[in-house]
């Protein structure tokens, strides 16, 4: 389903954490990612992808912290979803902080929100109707 308000792209963050390898773990156990490769001894980075998302995570570099650290979030990660109804029913089984309850948005997505081990804010959603940014309120500025 394609939907206007919500365009997907390709975008790979880099993402810190204070363990990546314990990260790693729980973002596979937690949100279903899988392990695409790591690197480093100790490992220092691992790429990790769900569906056609993809994210590097890094350990956090000296004079960096991450939100759990900073009492605040920083940004949030959006990732499609094919079923967001599963994904968020195994995320909540497994002990995710849901933040935000699965609804649909007034621009056409099936979402919800959850923090990580890290406190990063991720959102989880598929697209379920096709809402130009004109019908919810938004101005639309055309690309050239």
């Amino acid at each position: 389903m394609r939907n206007s308000s919500v365009p997907v792209d390709t975008l790979l963050p880099h993402i810190g954490y204070q363990d990546v390898v314990e990260a790693c773990e729980w973002l596979g156990r937690v949100f279903g990612f899988k392990e695409a490769y790591r690197y480093g001894e100790p490992v220092a980075g691992v790429q990790m992808y769900l569906g056609q998302a993809y994210i590097m995570l890094r350990n956090a570099r000296q004079g960096c912290m991450t939100p759990a650290h900073l009492g605040y979030g920083t940004q949030n990660l959006t990732v499609f979803v094919e079923d967001v109804d599963a994904h968020y029913a195994r995320a909540k089984e497994a002990g995710a902080g849901i933040v935000e309850e699965l609804h649909e948005t007034e621009y056409g997505e099936r979402q919800y929100g959850a923090n990580d081990l890290g406190g990063h804010l991720w959102l989880f959603s598929q697209h379920e109707r096709d809402v130009s940014p004109g019908e919810w309120g938004a101005t639309a500025t055309p690309r050239g």
